[in-house]
């Protein structure tokens, strides 16, 4: 039988066996029993047995769930971040620089996520960039680069809290159809959404809201295409039951820490069709946010765990956490406001090790600096169509339910 062990009870676990070792006569000055319930500290009968008492992140110490509010609206907290690039190039003779960092991690693939996976797991959906392939076919492109990963290497999804991906890059065709079906194989067998050319994806949360996903890239004039079916593609997941919709763009240029003349008014047309936040990825660069009708446009989200480059020349990125209040009853949906978290792609400071990490206070508030003067040159850059980015980027939520 295992016997649950809180904090406090821990502590006084500790305690008595520090004591113990003190001679007895003095053992009855210094510790009162009566203190604890039942004249004893709880107790496991094993180390191994010991059990700390935990609640879910969105459990109230009255054991109720804050998200199911009194009115029955529903809170939903949404976190996404920027490219998941893993593996290597099959073209390429040797063991690439991810599997050598995976070589020397105790954690095995759980590694690339394990100094952001609590924050991954104190939401109702993860959903990031997964720009690569999951097959063990050879590289179909001419590309400079090409990223492929064995399809168990999926682990490092599940085992960050990752619920769903957006599928649709440059590089999710490295390896062909094949690949790509390899992929799309790998991610619904470890229960992971993803949508893409195929189409979209829906995820339901533990408290029953439905949240649509599409996904697009802009290249080769596909831009076109888009305008032409944003509209309908997003009425199709209102009517198939869904309150959230995200779109995930994979568009602009690479290393731009601003939107072109072509993401802004797309960005705004997909919240005019109905999309309730739009994400992009592609610039490996962190972008600022703008504020449209009360909904946002994250232009880029930059890296995150990116085997693409051991030595980038900016690390720096962050995790987009948002909060919707969803009325199941009329579908109606309201903005709950959002925060960052700043991080590292790196756990270390002068080589990337793919390990997204949460920046310290100093660190964080240099990249919110940066944001900041970031949000400065957007709204200059586009102050003729009025581009306004949002005021600030808190680090905390500022409602606690």
């Amino acid at each position: 039988m295992k016997h649950t062990v809180n904090a406090s009870g821990f502590c006084a676990l500790l305690l008595l066996l520090a004591l113990a070792a003190l001679p007895a006569c003095g053992l009855g000055e210094m510790l009162d029993l009566s203190l604890f319930e039942g004249g004893e500290p709880p107790a496991a009968e094993t180390w191994a047995d010991a059990v700390f008492e935990t609640r879910p992140w969105y459990e109230r110490e009255d054991g109720s769930d804050w998200r199911v509010q009194d009115d029955g609206s529903v809170i939903v907290t949404i976190s996404a971040t920027g490219d998941v690039t893993i593996g290597g190039d099959t073209r390429k003779s040797g063991t690439s620089v991810f599997d050598k960092q995976l070589a020397l991690e105790p954690s095995g693939l759980d590694f690339p996520f394990e100094n952001a996976r609590a924050i991954l797991e104190a939401d109702d959906m993860t959903i990031v960039n997964f720009e690569g392939t999951l097959t063990n076919t050879k590289s179909k492109t001419k590309n400079t680069f090409s990223f492929a990963a064995p399809p168990e290497y999926v682990q490092v999804l599940t085992s960050g809290s990752v619920e769903a991906v957006s599928l649709e890059n440059n590089h999710i065709m490295d390896h062909g159809e094949q690949g790509y079906a390899d992929t799309c194989d790998a991610l619904a067998g470890a229960g992971i959404r993803y949508s893409g050319h195929l189409g979209s994806a829906v995820y339901t949360t533990e408290t029953g809201v439905n949240i649509g996903m599409l996904s697009y890239q802009t290249f080769n004039g596909n831009y076109k295409n888009i305008y032409a079916s944003i509209e309908g593609d997003i009425k199709a997941l209102r009517d198939a039951g869904c309150e959230l919709v995200i779109v995930s763009y994979h568009w602009g240029e690479e290393k731009d820490y601003l939107p072109n003349e072509r993401q802004v008014p797309l960005g705004r047309a997909t919240i005019d069709a109905g999309a309730d936040l739009v994400l992009g990825h592609h610039s490996h660069r962190m972008n600022p946010i703008e504020e449209y009708k009360g909904k946002y446009i994250c232009y880029s989200l930059g890296n995150f765990s990116f085997a693409g480059n051991t030595r980038p020349d900016d690390m720096d990125t962050y995790i987009f956490q948002q909060r919707f209040r969803v009325y199941p009853q009329t579908g109606m949906v309201e903005n709950e406001g959002f925060r960052i978290v700043p991080c590292s792609i790196s756990s270390q400071e002068k080589v990337n090790d793919f390990k997204p990490t949460p920046a310290d206070a100093t660190h964080s508030a240099e990249i919110v600096e940066r944001l900041l003067g970031l949000n400065k040159q957007l709204e200059k850059t586009y102050k003729s169509t009025g581009v306004t980015a949002v005021s600030e980027y808190p680090t905390e939520w500022t409602t606690v339910y």
